[in-house]
């Protein structure tokens, strides 16, 4: 684990729960165990990142078929309560992050929240800005921007990838982008952000991005497309996110 990392290891024991099926009940064996997992993940019976038994040793145990045990467990994983790793098995998930759509950093509503970003830079070039880009940000083709690729992480699990286009001119460090949001580096050089244009929706992964975010081959993810705008009309930034549908929602508030 890096360095600063808050995350406390997964523990050490992997836990069977205890479970009294009723085989004379109309209610099928898997919604039964999935059901009293539940509630046992809900009430905080068992905490985030806990492991939990394999679908085989669940099957052995409460002497069921393994596509039974199989199911069970992926009610879970459907809900956004348990999540699959590689190499490491079914774990409780950590609280979904939900978070309002307004004009804020993800690094600084992480940090509100209680979680622990983290940023990883993936990719920092420096370009000149081609027909479309200049178009976006209003700029002429030819003027310098920066190019930023991110994977955002809360408490050591992937939760975003993040490309954004900047104003060469306002563009943060790769070292500022590292440990700061972008939203927060843009403000220490002066620049006061006063308002955006986001589009939100929905697609699957591609089997890159569903490596790099650690879900399934063809998982959903919401996608943010955001222009931001700062108090002298000037576009300052492009931005185009991929969030873990799993982990991840948009919340808004409507008046009529």
């Amino acid at each position: 684990m890096p360095p600063g990392a808050d995350r406390t290891s997964p523990p050490a024991q992997t836990y069977s729960p205890h479970i009294l099926l009723d085989r004379d009940s109309p209610l099928p064996l898997y919604y039964q165990i999935s059901s009293a997992l539940q509630e046992a993940i809900t009430s905080g019976e068992v905490a985030a990142y806990t492991r939990i038994e394999n679908e085989l040793a669940m099957a052995d145990r409460l002497r069921v078929s393994r596509p039974t045990a199989r199911r069970a467990l992926q009610e879970l994983v459907n809900k956004g309560l348990l999540i699959r790793k590689r190499g490491v098995g079914t774990e409780v998930a950590p609280e979904i992050i939900h978070r309002g759509v307004e004009l804020t950093s993800l690094h600084d509503d992480l940090t509100a929240a209680g979680r622990s970003p983290r940023t990883t830079v993936l990719r920092y070039e420096t370009q000149q800005a081609d027909v479309q880009i200049a178009d976006l940000l209003r700029i002429t083709a030819g003027d310098e921007v920066v190019l930023v690729e991110r994977l955002r992480y809360a408490d050591e699990e992937p939760l975003t990838l993040m490309c954004n286009v900047v104003r060469g001119e306002l563009a943060p460090s790769r070292q500022e982008l590292e440990t700061s949001g972008l939203y927060s580096s843009l403000r220490a050089r002066g620049v006061k952000l006063r308002m955006a244009h986001q589009t939100i929706g929905a697609r699957t992964a591609t089997d890159a991005e569903a490596r790099i975010l650690d879900e399934p081959p063809h998982a959903a993810l919401l996608t943010m497309e955001r222009i931001a705008i700062a108090d002298t009309d000037t576009i300052v930034e492009y931005g185009s996110h991929l969030y873990r549908a799993s982990r991840y929602t948009f919340a808004t508030s409507l008046s009529a």
